[in-house]
């Protein structure tokens, strides 16, 4: 596949521009507070935080985007957002990296946040603000209009970004992936769970080892030939074309029914895997709607993926960091 790259790094410096991808799920902010401790509090044995720094990222599906807007894609987003502050902090991230954000369905459940106390370089706490349950049929009518009208706008590629906070109903999959494949539209999907029957249809699915052990009889080792076998039992099980496997430290495998492509990633300094499905799913579908073969995408996700899990926290590639893995 080395062969190729020349060919990958004209598409990530000019074809990215030229793709349209839409993700519908669940959109999540993330806060940080970073502070130092010096003391123990009078009022509980509990360390008291003095704050230095705050920071606020988009998280989920909301990271995916952040991801395919990094690299120059034309994004649209398509979830639920609260009409608090978290949501508005939402709005004008979004707006702010050209996402298109008429996809967004306001309820009255809070803006899903999650916020992170970090005490020197140890996270201390977290605090979310959710509603776990699923919104009205009323609410979920209008989340199924738009993803369909951002579809007919021309999307080349969506995905479902599934972190099971009730935006990917069962309905809401079954009606995103009809819609797109009346369009000729990949689904792409990042599962949340062992309910994958919802996701019945869709043309790729990239689990990690451990979601990906969650549907099997028995737990799958990280071999290749163990993660094949797992993969097309979960392929046959809930009729899904094709897999897209992150396997951690051994790097990614694309499965198919009757094939199967190993990429090794290479060792890093840091190895921390936060965001890094979301950048996985977000190069990959990029690449899809871009015209790549699926084995060339499935090595640009592993690349960008790399660069990644070589950051601390929830990170988004650069095109200038993807381009800069290639050439290595």
């Amino acid at each position: 596949m080395a062969a190729d790259r020349g060919n990958l790094a004209i598409f990530v410096r000019r074809g990215t521009e030229d793709c349209r991808v839409c993700v519908v799920g669940d959109v999540m902010l993330d806060k940080y507070f970073y502070g130092e401790v010096t003391r123990i509090s009078p009022e509980a044995p509990v360390p008291v935080t003095r704050v230095v720094k705050t920071k606020e990222t988009l998280g989920g599906a909301a990271n995916v985007a952040h991801n395919l807007a990094l690299l120059g894609c034309r994004t649209t987003v398509v979830g639920y957002i609260g009409g608090d502050y978290h949501g508005e902090s939402l709005l004008a991230r979004f707006k702010k990296r050209g996402i298109g954000v008429g996809g967004l369905v306001k309820t009255a459940a809070p803006t899903t946040t999650k916020l992170r106390v970090i005490g020197g370089h140890q996270q201390m706490m977290r605090l979310d603000f959710e509603e776990m349950s699923p919104a009205a049929a009323r609410e979920e009518a209008r989340l199924i209009h738009k993803a369909e009208k951002s579809l007919a706008a021309g999307a080349q590629a969506v995905i479902l970004s599934d972190y099971g906070k009730g935006t990917c109903t069962a309905a809401v999959c079954a009606a995103v992936i009809t819609a797109a494949h009346a369009q000729g539209v990949p689904v792409v999907v990042d599962p949340k769970g062992g309910d994958w029957g919802r996701y019945r249809g869709a043309d790729y699915i990239t689990p990690n080892l451990r979601e990906l052990n969650e549907v099997q009889r028995a737990p799958a080792a990280n071999e290749d030939s163990a993660v094949e076998s797992a993969a097309r039992y979960a392929l046959r099980r809930f009729h899904i074309k094709a897999m897209v496997a992150t396997r951690s430290e051994r790097g990614l495998s694309l499965i198919k029914p009757r094939s199967a492509v190993h990429i090794p990633t290479k060792a890093q300094e840091v190895f921390d895997v936060s965001g890094a499905g979301d950048t996985v799913i977000a190069v990959f579908a990029l690449a899809l709607a871009g015209g790549l073969a699926p084995a060339d995408s499935a090595y640009l996700a592993n690349l960008a993926a790399g660069v990644v899990v070589g950051k601390l926290g929830t990170y988004a590639v650069s095109r200038e960091e993807l381009l800069t893995a290639l050439k290595r």
